[in-house]
């Protein structure tokens, strides 16, 4: 089951790696005495099925999180797949209950609809809004160049970028939530309550 997006669908694709993990942890308890067996192989395979499981279930709750706030969950996750897929660096602000404003330094007002070609063009490279976040109330995206708190948390050795601190940052202190497109990797997250999950992209490509 590649994108699994009802809540059934979910509990069966985590059910299933479940199991995979639970066959493929016996399988190193039994050969773990055998001379040619890769532990690290198999260790890596079940970190794959859990990143499998924690991405599927993320964009579940993705959705679940901002439908009820805007319309534009299509286009927003076009954008953010082609941000990904370009590595064009992103930070998205979706507003739910609480105003932001007070959070933030604004930068620029747009005040215009809602589309993945407008938040692409923000966040190309060389636009001197695609520095910034960009918020989106209901289905009209407000600002850009929005400047946001940076978190205050340590991740020790782990590297996290500016963009990540400042959706952790905002997350912290809002219910909004954040998504973030990193122009390193193209891997994409979202923040919320002073975490950030990861998207698989599978998960968010439009068929």
């Amino acid at each position: 089951m590649e994108n699994p997006n009802t809540i059934g669908e979910i509990k069966e694709h985590i059910a299933t790696n479940l199991e995979h993990i639970i066959e493929e942890a016996q399988l190193m308890r039994n050969s773990i005495d055998e001379k040619d067996y890769c532990l690290l192989c198999e260790i890596a395979r079940i970190k794959d099925r859990f990143n499998a499981i924690q991405s599927s279930a993320s964009f579940f709750y993705l959705k679940a999180y901002i439908s009820s706030f805007t319309k534009k969950t299509i286009e927003i996750a076009k954008a953010l797949q082609n941000l990904s897929d370009n590595r064009h660096g992103g930070l998205i602000i979706i507003e739910r209950s609480a105003p932001v404003e007070e959070y933030i330094q604004e930068g620029v007002q747009i005040n215009a609809d809602c589309s993945s070609q407008l938040i692409e063009s923000i966040f190309y490279p060389g636009n001197p809004l695609h520095d910034g976040a960009l918020l989106i109330k209901g289905d009209y995206i407000v600002s850009a160049a929005n400047v946001l708190p940076l978190t205050t948390q340590s991740f020790g050795s782990k590297k996290v970028g500016t963009r990540h601190r400042a959706a952790i940052g905002l997350s912290e202190q809002t219910d909004a939530l954040i998504l973030v497109v990193s122009e390193e990797t193209g891997r994409m997250s979202f923040a919320l309550d002073g975490t950030l999950y990861p998207i698989s992209s599978s998960e968010t490509r439009i068929h």
